[in-house]
């Protein structure tokens, strides 16, 4: 009966070991994660705002036929 209790508590004690690694790369893949939508944010953010911009260029006046100033 010891020899199996002896392999019970092996077993358990392989199993928290692996647990406390599973939290450890859990925590590392949610840093992880969370860098990246701040990320993805930001270039959301950025790509709105050239859009805009090139919409603006491309409906805004065209050049203005003026004669040049030494006229």
């Amino acid at each position: 009966m010891s020899d199996d209790a002896d392999r019970l508590t092996e077993r358990v004690d392989a199993l928290e070991e692996r647990l406390a690694y599973q939290d450890e790369t859990i925590e590392a893949l949610n840093q992880t994660i969370t860098a990246q939508w701040t990320t993805i944010d930001a270039l959301k953010r950025q790509v709105a705002n050239l859009l805009e911009r090139l919409e603006d260029a491309v409906s805004g006046p065209g050049p203005v036929d003026r004669p040049p100033p030494h006229y």
